[in-house]
């Protein structure tokens, strides 16, 4: 399995998916950023460790590392390793007497961890390839025309110069362009419904 780096971009909360949560992923040496849904108890058990914050009792994930130092044990990494019916699934690697395991978890418990114990954080290729998106500076080449975002008019004109999509490579392509703007958008409902989209596409190239 080939895994990418990743580092912690940011939280960010959305209204229209109920006051849920996003972590934004991003590439260690790349731009494609990954956005995860997660719990509101995951994403302050988070922030709470990347701002320094020191509950007077133990969170779960505290207690988690507590344990596992205690037992001995160490965490190597965490790997987001897939990505199905639009859940993803990650693991946490460990280590003890000498010997490796992989331990299944999800995603928001993994990072919780991961941050507690200082370890890489890794994501599967194949789920970046499904799941990542590129933001919106990178949409353009540098020869390319950059359309003016305060001018409405010319915003306009580019969507009418848009391709119709004619192939199924071309729809994906489409679909992922709309993934990057409802996800930049906040738009997390519409988001997962075009990820579902886009995956049966590319399961159907399979």
């Amino acid at each position: 399995m080939n895994k990418i780096l990743c580092e912690i971009m940011g939280l960010s909360s959305g209204a229209s998916a109920g006051g849920a949560f996003a972590i934004v992923l991003k590439e260690s040496e790349g731009r494609r950023r990954l956005p995860i849904m997660i719990g509101n108890v995951e994403a302050h058990a988070i922030a709470a460790e990347l701002e320094g914050m020191k509950p007077q009792r133990p969170l779960t994930h505290d207690l988690m590392k507590s344990l596992l130092d205690n037992l001995g044990a160490i965490v190597l990494e965490i790997i987001i390793d897939d990505l199905r019916e639009s859940t993803f699934y990650a693991k946490i690697i460990l280590e003890l007497s000498g010997l490796t395991y992989d331990v299944d978890a999800r995603p928001s418990d993994a990072i919780a961890l991961a941050v507690r114990a200082q370890v890489p954080i890794y994501v599967a290729e194949s789920v970046l390839d499904i799941a990542a998106f590129l933001p919106s500076d990178d949409i353009y080449d540098d020869e390319d025309e950059i359309v003016d975002e305060e001018n409405p008019e010319e915003k306009q004109k580019e969507k009418e110069r848009e391709p119709i999509p004619k192939t199924k490579a071309d729809l994906i392509a489409s679909l992922q362009n709309k993934l990057r703007e409802a996800l930049e958008a906040e738009e997390y409902e519409r988001a997962a419904k075009l990820r579902d989209d886009i995956k049966k596409l590319t399961s159907a190239n399979n």
